[in-house]
């Protein structure tokens, strides 16, 4: 139970017996706090563990008496001064969506990590509001309006500029505005414009966690605002990496470490109400700097002890218990979940052993070079194709990979610090092994070439990539056997790589700060800012692929929404419904692929350098639309299929989003993308 809800309750059920009550502390370790009449209190650790065994903050010191500090239950001296600092700040963390464009929920992740930070510090009270959970954002601003919070957090990811701008003005209008601090992906970016227009709004620039707990000391006077860890505001000059407008002003920088990065639970029985998804991480940031992706806010790699998390894994257990029909599935939205450095095998088994344990069936994400690397020797190998193998007998339910493409001269641009022929070992030792996969790709960028745009198309339909799953085999016969051709040639599914792609037709996303967008930028081919994107419009070196892109992205986002939400339901099913959902996803992207191939087509047959006089845009319409005819036709049937072996209540969310989706008639553009494809 939420301290919010478990407060109310208490004062409901004592408010004839006893007088104030607080509820403070995390999920782990809460901390209700209980007066008396003779104006003592009683405060009781709801962990069961001795009141000494608590990392007690330091503001309470000289404030709180615990009277039998070895006991979790005990009488207590607390004074006004403790009493109010533990009803205030009020906080109201918010996460904004778009509903229209992601249809099924994700458990808040972001605002429930940063509520555990503030709860840590005992001070104050933290609500939080997510609008994938049914709060529509008129129901916000008016939350925002009517309860007046001390602090408002709010969480902003990209095509979410307007709905963050909203809420904004309606804060500020506030006769008492609250202290706003905003962050996410698309703060990041923005924080010039943001900071232009709101002159009292802080970004936060990295983990949130040190950051609230910051602003939470910085609200009761105890630190100055230049003294809050990681944010940018207006007072001086701002640096460069991000959108500059004006003066701005960096605080001190976050510390590198990043050990709690565990959430309270408020929300996830919520998300299971609206069909959702369960999310935790074992670790933050990436190995490497790709070059589309700016790594500013985010950090360099930090992993998480496995043995913080089975407390967590457990209260998580005794929510899915609830919900027996939802795959008891937890997604680890790492970035990179094995890491470097000696000790990321023995430190990856054990996060698997510790979500096995539990129960847990879990996905994840890693780079692809930590099944193949060109500058290691045959032991590595054999060694990491062992822990692939154990991950999945230890539960591992899926990996996504970033591959982003299979040509070299992309592969260098993106700065993937990986080759084609290394790509193509690591998915086929993947297959082998029996790991399942899912990988990203990107197909279109500004600066590539015809001839790398064919290369694209052709390592995509390669059938010698994904193997037939092999446990006969030992994982020395399956590392030898790889990068041998004709070994692979009897082992080959036949299915081309493209149904192995999570989303197929992505195109380069020039975002504020990132070194690719210098690379477009030095190249002349950036324009104007995009802040609802955190991104910069860019032209195509080749005029042609960008005609070809901008189509490329209009059949994408004209299948978000149907592809999502059968993405979703693959993440919350398990056995026959969730291989049926997997086979209509496979549908979409064997159409996806057809348009590719009719768009190379049209590309080769226009002259490079004749004039973009909208012939080449009318042909590939054409082509689209008459291959979503078709694609429209198959998926009535597989729809049908589908829906026959789903949930009621999955059924008919399904039947609403293919009804909406077949209904369409226009291409639009719906903002949707994901810079890292996850």
């Amino acid at each position: 139970m939420s301290p919010p809800r478990l407060r109310a309750h208490l004062e409901e059920h004592l408010r004839d017996q006893v007088g104030r009550v607080r509820v403070a502390g995390t999920l782990d370790r809460r901390l209700v706090l209980i007066e008396r009449e003779d104006a003592t209190w009683v405060v009781a650790d709801l962990s069961g563990q001795a009141h000494e065994t608590r990392h007690w903050p330091s503001w309470l010191e000289g404030h709180v008496e615990i009277l039998t500090p070895g006991s979790w239950l005990s009488q207590a001296v607390v004074d006004e001064y403790a009493v109010e600092r533990l009803s205030r700040p009020a906080v109201l963390l918010a996460a904004l969506y778009h509903p229209e464009n992601f249809p099924l929920p994700r458990f808040p992740l972001g605002i429930s990590a940063v509520a555990r930070a503030a709860r840590s510090t005992l001070m104050g009270t933290v609500d939080l509001a997510d609008m994938q959970l049914g709060v529509a954002l008129p129901d916000l601003v008016k939350q925002v309006s009517e309860d007046q919070p001390d602090i408002l957090g709010i969480s902003v990811t990209f095509g979410q500029h307007d709905l963050l701008t909203e809420l904004l003005d309606a804060a500020y209008h506030l006769d008492q505005p609250p202290l706003v601090i905003a962050g996410g992906s698309l703060t990041a970016r923005n924080e010039g414009l943001l900071l232009d227009r709101y002159p009292n709004l802080l970004i936060a620039r990295a983990a949130g966690e040190p950051t609230i707990r910051d602003v939470l000391a910085h609200w009761h006077g105890d630190l100055r605002r230049e003294e809050i860890h990681g944010i940018g505001f207006n007072g001086a000059a701002r640096g460069p990496g991000t959108l500059a407008v004006g003066r701005r002003r960096t605080a001190k920088p976050v510390s590198s470490s990043q050990d709690d990065i565990l959430p309270e639970l408020d929300l996830l029985p919520a998300t299971f109400d609206h069909r959702g998804v369960a999310q935790i991480e074992g670790s933050r940031g990436c190995t490497n700097f790709c070059s589309f992706c700016p790594r500013g806010h985010k950090g360099q790699w930090t992993g998480g002890q496995p043995q913080s998390f089975p407390w967590l894994l457990e209260e998580m257990g005794q929510v899915f218990d609830q919900y027996p029909h939802i795959s008891r599935t937890v997604y680890l939205v790492d970035e990179e979940f094995v890491g470097r450095g000696a000790d990321s095998v023995p430190r990856a088994l054990e996060m698997a052993g510790t979500l096995h344990r539990a129960g847990f069936a879990w996905e994840t994400s890693c780079r692809i070079d930590q099944v193949v690397r060109e500058d290691r020797d045959l032991t590595w190998h054999q060694e990491r194709a062992a822990m692939w193998r154990t991950l999945v007998e230890r539960g591992l339910r899926r990996c996504l990979f970033g591959v982003e493409s299979g040509v070299d001269s992309i592969l260098d641009r993106f700065n993937k610090e990986t080759t084609g022929e290394q790509n193509a070992l690591a998915i086929r030792t993947l297959s082998a092994l029996g790991v399942p996969t899912r990988y990203t790709y990107i197909s279109f960028d500004q600066l590539m070439t015809f001839e790398e745009l064919r290369a694209t198309y052709d390592y995509q339909g390669r059938t010698d990539l994904l193997l037939r799953p092999m446990p006969e085999l030992s994982v020395e016969e399956i590392v030898e056997g790889v990068r041998d051709p004709q070994w692979v040639k009897e082992a080959a599914t036949g299915r081309p790589f493209h149904s192995g792609i999570s989303y197929m037709l992505v195109s380069m996303e020039c975002l504020i700060g990132a070194a690719y967008t210098k690379k477009a930028q030095a190249a002349g081919l950036t324009g104007q800012i995009q802040p609802a994107m955190g991104r910069q419009e860019a032209a195509f070196a080749d005029w042609r692929i960008g005609v070809a892109s901008q189509w490329a992205q209009l059949w994408v986002d004209r299948n978000f929404a149907l592809d999502y939400t059968f993405k979703s339901f693959e993440k919350i099913l398990d056995g026959i419904p969730r291989q049926a959902v997997r086979r209509a996803r496979v549908v979409l992207k064997d159409a996806a692929y057809t348009a590719f191939g009719l768009m190379l087509s049209a590309i080769g047959d226009t002259d490079l350098d004749g004039p973009d006089d909208g012939v080449l845009s009318a042909r590939l319409r054409s082509h689209l639309e008459a291959e979503i005819g078709t694609l429209t036709q198959r998926m009535e049937a597989v729809t049908e299929q589908v829906t026959d072996v789903l949930p009621l209540s999955h059924a008919r969310q399904l039947a609403y989003e293919h009804e909406r989706w077949a209904g369409a008639r226009d291409w639009k553009s719906i903002n949707a993308s994901d810079p890292c494809g996850t």
